[in-house]
């Protein structure tokens, strides 16, 4: 049966649309370049920061921050441009010669977003690197920090611990994440049961918006200064720096990382934490992920439990708390281990050396990742259905990872900031599956393992909506694979992560940028944009 003509048109105008993007960027290319020259206040050291595609450096510039190497193939979408600015004049002259030329941007920090939003898009397009932008000063005194968007979390540990042993940031555990895009999304370790999110504590910051003026806290206002705090990145401005409230940690902290199998206890364990984890004293984090792995002792795949412990204090007040709480785990003092703050850091990193924190090289493979978040615990009887998912081929390499609620995340408002997801919740899930096999068909394989998990535990997890986390990106949530979307459609994917103040964060977008210049698959969509005025 042949095509009707009214199915094809929509096709051949998209890609005639393209096409013609692409020819304007050709005739246009050397007058970017000129531009970037041109509006930068130093013109010579920008020469030195720009990247096009015959440059013999521009492939390991891109590859350096990719992360997920599902991205990293010959097919992907490469930008036409890499700005890794020194000076904030050369962000500000990046985003005004791409308004200018008609091109995209992305802003790229640590390369971590699962989704790769951060280095691709299937427009032209200008990727801003913030690479270079590392500067980190520590007030110990005062207990802040103004960091730069483009340093890693390692780096500000690093910076934290030469200046106190008592003072930390609740940042992720991840070392190489970038600054910008973890408290743009609201970032979150393991002492969020203590003392919240990494975006709660956050105090001021530099923004350059739509129209290249450099704000702070004071000058942008503080719709738009909630709004950065959690709403995603790449929807309201560059942030090049942030000002970050550190908080108090005891000398002396204490870890452990217990593993069990199926055949010692493993499945009581994961049910029975889920009825005391958020109820636990808040100097206590008790995570717990699974995945499958090979028996020692049967020979045969089973289920293997790791629980992950950071306590703020000594092993005498932490053994009797779990020992209480969870005796199904059989914890024993020489399981535990004190050390400092910056020890624990090393110890989940995998890392010998303070100095590691510094090194922005990191394993990298092929993964997707979607998360979830359960207010009532799964019943007992659901669990073996679960295991059974890992015991398959395509889940081999796959995990279920188990953040603990409660504590001062109970405490703190769902509107505070963008991020909703707060009282109510027993735990927050990560799905996880990576893969080195290269090629379409082993990525298709995986993805399409966990897309049925995450199908099989729609029973068990948040409905209306089924919440989401901004900063485990899943373009699968209501997205339609193009830049410009409906405020319709972007509402699928906007209340799974921001719940209610998806809302104010539209109205946000709507006043700072209503032409919609930053955006991206699941960037925040402004009320004023060209669909409204076609009548979407």
């Amino acid at each position: 049966m042949k095509p009707s003509i009214p199915s094809i048109l929509p096709f051949a105008y998209v890609v005639l649309l393209s096409y013609h993007c692409w020819v304007t960027w050709a005739d246009n290319h050397g007058n970017f370049l000129h531009c970037l020259s041109l509006y930068s206040e130093n013109s010579t050291s920008i020469s030195e920061v720009i990247y096009i595609q015959n440059n013999y450096s521009f492939s390991s510039v891109l590859e350096f921050s990719v992360q997920n190497l599902r991205f990293s193939t010959p097919s992907t979408p490469k930008p036409q441009v890499i700005v890794t600015p020194l000076h904030v004049s050369h962000v500000q002259a990046a985003i005004y010669c791409s308004k200018k030329y008609g091109l995209q941007i992305r802003v790229r920090s640590g390369g971590h977003d699962f989704e790769g939003l951060s280095y691709i898009s299937h427009v032209p397009f200008v990727i801003i690197d913030l690479i270079n932008l590392t500067l980190i000063s520590v007030d110990a005194e005062e207990k802040t920090a103004w960091v730069q968007a483009g340093a890693t979390l390692g780096q500000l540990y690093y910076q934290i611990a030469e200046k106190s042993k008592t003072l930390a940031f609740p940042a992720g555990v991840c070392p190489t994440v970038g600054v910008g895009g973890h408290l743009s999304g609201g970032g979150y370790g393991l002492m969020l049961r203590k003392y919240g999110l990494a975006a709660d504590h956050v105090i001021d910051a530099h923004l350059i918006d739509v129209n290249g003026r450099f704000l702070d806290r004071k000058s942008m206002g503080e719709d738009l200064f909630w709004a950065i705090r959690g709403g995603g990145g790449g929807s309201f401005g560059v942030v090049v720096a942030w000002k970050i409230k550190l908080v108090t940690v005891p000398s002396t902290v204490t870890v452990f990382s217990v593993q069990r199998t199926l055949e010692q206890n493993a499945a009581n364990i994961i049910h029975k934490w889920q009825y005391v984890a958020d109820k636990l004293h808040e100097d206590l984090f008790l995570g717990i992920g699974f995945g499958g792995t090979n028996s020692s002792t049967q020979g045969k795949r089973t289920i293997q439990a790791t629980v992950a412990c950071l306590f703020l204090g000594g092993i005498d007040r932490l053994l009797p708390l779990v020992q209480k709480s969870l005796p199904e785990l059989g914890l024993v003092k020489e399981d535990c281990i004190e050390m400092s703050w910056i020890e624990s850091v090393l110890y989940y990193a995998e890392f010998q050396n303070v100095e590691s924190l510094l090194d922005r090289n990191s394993t990298k493979f092929s993964f997707k990742a979607k998360s979830d978040y359960v207010k009532q615990p799964i019943l007992a009887t659901a669990w073996e259905e679960i295991f059974q998912r890992f015991y398959e081929e395509d889940g081999l390499t796959g995990s279920m990872s188990f953040v603990p609620y409660g504590g001062r995340m109970s405490e703190i408002s769902e509107s505070e900031i963008p991020f909703s997801h707060r009282a109510g919740n027993i735990y927050k899930i990560l799905y996880f599956v990576n893969w080195k096999e290269e090629g379409i068909e082993a990525s298709r394989r995986h993805i399409n393992w966990i897309r049925r998990l995450y199908s099989l535990m729609t029973p068990y997890v948040s409905k209306n909506p089924r919440e989401a986390y901004v900063n485990y990106r899943d373009l699968d949530i209501g997205t339609n694979k193009k830049v410009h979307t409906s405020i319709k459609q972007a509402s699928i994917w906007g209340k799974k992560y921001f719940k209610n103040n998806f809302n104010r964060l539209v109205h946000v977008k709507t006043k700072v940028d209503p032409g919609n210049f930053f955006r991206h698959e699941q960037s925040i969509p402004p009320l004023s944009s060209w669909w409204k005025k076609k009548g979407d």
